[in-house]
């Protein structure tokens, strides 16, 4: 019927405007904010970057009510990291955002943890530093919780990515958060509530995520969309400066 068609119509119309909100609010806010001197900084809006190209590619190629949802997640993705530069440099990170999908979910980093894997310490943090640079929002990245913090490396990146866990990055997210690791629980072990039930469910459902539940979940798309934002320069072009983490089953970063 004419109204049923008219609804829909109305409904897709809606979905644009509301990503096409966050997607120009982040580009405004990257604008805006100064890179600062701190790695904790230019890594959190390099990041901010990445996701501002990949939300603008999404709206490009978006046609149904879905693709629009994934391209606003993908912006507040980006809003997120935005809020952390400024919490790196000591600014008022603003108001909230909505939550991002699977974000409750992962939980966040309550106490300063750092583990060895196969003779290479990874850290994790609630708070930036010069050791922990990298932050993530928290959510889930190919079926398993990665808690939103900082950290010494980017070791979910391929999996976020790649749409599948290297093993490498199996054994760190392991050390990092498994009760089985070091005697380090859930229970009062640094993570806020839920993030066990979390932890549980991710690791049912096993190492070989496709890519689709990592855009659906991550909420932006793993592959060939981030070119690093401009920005005047002052982003690096997406560099993270990690080297080569190939033992990780996937590519530099």
């Amino acid at each position: 019927m004419w109204w049923s068609r008219k609804r829909k119509e109305q409904q897709l119309a809606d979905a644009r405007e509301e990503a096409l909100r966050w997607y120009e609010r982040l580009g405004g806010q990257i604008m805006n904010l100064p890179a600062g001197d701190e790695a904790a900084t230019k890594q959190a809006l390099v990041d901010a970057g990445e996701r501002y190209n990949a939300a603008g590619g999404q709206l490009e190629r978006a046609t149904t009510v879905k693709q629009y949802e994934l391209a606003r997640e993908t912006a507040l993705e980006g809003l997120a990291y935005v809020r952390a530069a400024r919490v790196a440099m000591s600014l008022d990170p603003g108001p909230e955002l909505p939550p991002l999908a699977g974000q409750r979910q992962a939980g966040a980093i309550r106490e300063e943890r750092a583990v060895e894997v196969q003779g290479r310490e990874y850290r994790a943090s609630p708070q930036p530093a010069s050791g922990t640079p990298y932050y993530y929002p928290g959510g889930m990245v190919s079926g398993r919780p990665v808690p939103s913090g900082w950290y010494s490396e980017p070791w979910w990146k391929t999996a976020l990515t790649a749409g599948a866990w290297g093993i490498g990055s199996v054994l760190v997210f392991d050390a990092l958060f498994s009760p089985g690791f070091g005697g380090y629980g859930f229970g009062g072990g640094g993570y806020d509530q839920g993030y066990g039930s979390g932890y549980d469910q991710g690791f049912d459902a096993g190492y070989d995520q496709g890519q689709d539940q990592a855009q659906d979940q991550g909420g932006y798309d793993g592959g060939g969309d981030f070119g690093g934002y401009d920005g005047g320069g002052d982003f690096g072009g997406g560099d993270f400066g990690g080297g080569d983490f190939g033992d990780f089953g996937g590519g530099d970063f």
